[in-house]
């Protein structure tokens, strides 16, 4: 199985003014191709500061970090736009999809930063991304004529539409209820079936339950790397609980 993920004696210091923050503290952490990781951890665990390395949003302080086989440590500026345009989707919690614009034309969005022009239809490239989150007749829809559950889908094609090597869910049901949440998860788990790779920093051990593998962080460390036993269904918990009218639609932002 190929490394999409290695990460050695990885350190995150932060001086503000006298005072230095140990956000990480040597972290070591390898994900496979194909795998689903949830990353747990309360306030001030280090969580955020690692997914934000993962993304290439940030650097490292020491260490190194090797992404699909690549070391990603002092990257030019481009370079690393690149890298995240090209190898990580990213899923935020809080849907970040235009107003006024629809689905498919959110979804195509970042295909209009691919400097490499990967991608030689992105139409279809992004219609085939709403149709694997199972919006395939949603294409023309607007984000306020759309459920928060369906949103989440549609930022969910966003991240697959460049055919990343991993996906970064942060904290992705948040603002989202208990059904809807599981509903996100079952196209997570659907994803990851079809061999996407899935990184989901969640603080809800409950939604940690639907990865393969739990990563809990204190302090900057990670404490415990485990294989989930008994993982949860969301396909299966979806359906044992009560049908409820579709009435999460947001208004529209004024």
């Amino acid at each position: 199985m190929n490394k999409v993920i290695e990460i050695k004696g990885v350190t995150k210091v932060y001086h503000l003014g006298d005072v230095v923050v140990n956000a990480l503290r040597g972290i070591d952490l390898e994900v496979d191709g194909g795998e689903f990781l949830a990353v747990m951890g309360a306030s001030g665990s280090g969580k955020s500061t690692l997914m934000n390395l993962l993304g290439c949003l940030d650097q490292p302080t020491s260490g190194e970090y090797f992404l699909d086989g690549r070391n990603v440590n002092n990257l030019a500026r481009n370079e690393y736009a690149d890298i995240r345009n090209q190898k990580i989707g990213f899923v935020f919690q809080g849907f970040n999809l235009l107003a006024r614009t629809s689905a498919l034309e959110n979804v195509e969005l970042p295909l209009l930063y691919d400097r490499a022009r990967r991608i030689g239809n992105p139409r279809k490239s992004a219609i085939d991304a709403l149709s694997r989150v199972g919006l395939g007749d949603r294409v023309d829809h607007e984000p306020n004529q759309l459920s928060g559950g369906e949103q989440q889908r549609v930022a969910i094609a966003r991240a697959l539409v460049n055919n990343p090597a991993i996906i970064l869910a942060d904290e992705p049901t948040g603002n989202l209820d208990s059904r809807t949440s599981i509903d996100v998860m079952t196209v997570f788990q659907d994803l990851n079936d079809q061999g996407i790779t899935v990184i989901l920093v969640t603080h809800e051990s409950e939604l940690a339950q639907y990865a393969k593998r739990v990563v809990e962080m204190r302090d900057g460390s990670i404490r415990r790397d485990r294989s989930i036993e008994n993982r949860r269904n969301a396909v299966e918990d979806l359906a044992r609980m009560p049908q409820v009218d579709d009435q999460d639609v947001l208004p529209e932002t004024p």
